[in-house]
């Protein structure tokens, strides 16, 4: 057992770990250890922390030997430790790393194990250890997630159910826990539990934030209910077979595994591949296996840093993302854009200098532009509808889960428009039936099939969904939008939405969800 000293002395070494082996400024030290009045001997005193914790840490060391471990690193200092010597470094990159499931079962069961009680605890009350234990605290909820994931493609589906069960319960907007829950029950031999998962999930959605079920979960639903053949247990497994002793909540995203078991993908793999085709017979023979999504090089911009890192925390737990660039206006935002060639600008509509509806603008005017999602808390309705009128792919609030943020940001990626429920429902309310002097002439050239169509896509209905609804295969769909689109002078899908409110072809009680 090292003596590592007082809570303060404590607190910068603790500093030091959040770095992950940066060096942090004698002054960041000061500052943040003793926010607002620091001391006047706080100099003196960092400097005495940091020769005891020098002599905890490497008690060998002789005397005016240059330290090895935390070290001077002007004009601060640095831990130079390696990631196995530190449990929060090491769980990092469990949970970052991909592979086959069972390796990843058997990494993150030991990763898991790390967790002693909430991170940082005994610092609650100094913002930077707020925020990294925010951080940690969602790597460990993926990691749960990413854990049940595996095992239900190992086919431990009975064991993961009542860890599933407290996850979902303990955090109930993580649409991924309820996702997982109830394949778990389905695999187990349990369709009506698994059915009433979901209930329990589209009710919490509704009385929490007035939103329905996301695109994952109804697709789930529905297979369920269809009791598609892919959604059985992985050949060679049983649904109820008992996994290992448990470390946590399982759940997961990712694995890293390339066999296509329908639901068990990330949210990322399942909004990536196409979904298998409606009516498949059970005696079909397996599909070749699903190669990972393409990565999505994304820029972010949004003008609060706090905002920014959290984004990227997500986006670098979550595999096929890279983030190029990041701004923090509009006039950074399109410099960085044309700079990186991104393939989509994740970016906040309310900014200083440049806000993002003009950014969006100019960056959309551009040859070859990326795809574009705005971020909003409910700014103004006219902004919002103007950007749909510019060509975003779609809109999510600050305040959506991780998972719905990715989902996005691949639906953009595959050209289909995501606007976040809570936004569509109050910009149906407020413009339809509003015409615009640069919106595309009347409908009257579009025969009963194309308005069939159009009405669907604006109700928010993927080309796979309204492939099954009008009884045509998937690709017919796709080439009928591109022609709905040249026919109309419109580059995306998310215009089509705007027009066919507009024209008044559909009206804000027809929206089917």
């Amino acid at each position: 057992m090292i003596d590592l000293g007082g809570q303060r002395q404590m607190a910068v070494l603790a500093r030091l770990l959040v770095a992950g082996g940066r060096a942090v400024p004698v002054s960041v030290l000061i500052d943040e250890l003793w926010p607002g009045e620091p001391p006047a001997q706080a100099l003196s005193t960092i400097q005495g922390y940091v020769s005891r914790l020098r002599r905890a840490l490497e008690p060998g060391r002789a005397p005016r030997e240059e330290a090895e471990v935390l070290v001077s690193a002007p004009p601060g200092y640095a831990l130079r430790a390696s990631s196995d010597q530190v449990d929060a470094w090491r769980f990092e990159r469990a949970v970052k790393t991909g592979g086959e499931p069972a390796m990843v079962w058997e990494r993150l069961d030991a990763a898991l194990a790390l967790w002693r009680g909430p991170a940082l605890a005994e610092f609650s009350d100094l913002s930077w250890a707020v925020t990294e234990a925010g951080r940690l605290e969602e790597l460990r909820l993926i990691a749960v997630e990413r854990r049940a994931d595996a095992g239900l493609l190992l086919g431990h589906s009975g064991a993961l159910v009542p860890d599933l069960e407290a996850h979902a319960s303990a955090h109930p907007l993580r649409e991924e826990a309820w996702r997982l829950l109830a394949l778990a029950l389905y695999r187990n031999g349990r369709q009506g539990d698994a059915l009433g998962a979901l209930r329990r999930a589209r009710t919490l959605l509704r009385e929490e934030l007035g939103l329905d079920l996301g695109a994952t979960l109804q697709r789930l639903e529905s297979d369920m209910l269809a009791q598609a053949v892919h959604l059985d247990p992985p050949p060679g497994t049983t649904g109820r077979a008992a996994g290992p002793g448990s470390a946590g909540t399982g759940s997961a995203g990712n694995t890293g595994s390339t066999a296509d078991t329908g639901s068990t993908e990330s949210t990322t793999a399942r909004a990536a591949r196409p979904p298998s085709p409606s009516g498949t017979s059970p005696d079909a023979s397996p599909r070749e296996p699903v190669t990972a999504p393409p990565e999505l090089r994304v820029v972010v911009v949004d003008d609060q840093a706090l905002v920014r890192t959290g984004l990227r925390v997500v986006l670098d737990s979550e595999p096929g993302f890279r983030i190029v660039g990041e701004a923090e206006n509009g006039e950074q935002a399109i410099a960085v854009v044309r700079e990186t060639r991104p393939d989509l600008v994740l970016m906040d509509i309310q900014m200083p200098r440049l806000d993002g509806l003009t950014a969006a603008r100019r960056i959309l005017a551009d040859e070859a532009p990326p795809k574009v999602v705005m971020m909003t808390t409910f700014g103004t309705d006219d902004n919002l509808y103007a950007a749909l009128r510019a060509g975003v792919s779609g809109f999510v609030l600050k305040t959506s889960a991780p998972e719905q943020l990715i989902t996005a940001m691949r639906a953009a990626q595959a050209g289909d428009a995501l606007i976040d429920p809570a936004v569509t429902t109050r910009l149906i309310a407020a413009f339809a039936g509003r015409t615009d002097p640069s919106a595309p002439p009347g409908l009257a050239g579009l025969g009963d099939t194309e308005l069939d169509l159009l009405k669907l896509v604006a109700r928010g209905l993927t080309n796979r969904q309204i492939a099954v609804t009008l009884a045509v295969p998937e690709v017919t769909v796709s080439a009928a939008v591109v022609k709905l689109l040249d026919h109309l002078g419109l580059f995306d899908r998310a215009q089509l939405v705007v027009t066919a409110y507009e024209s008044g072809l559909v009206n804000p009680g027809d929206v089917v969800r």
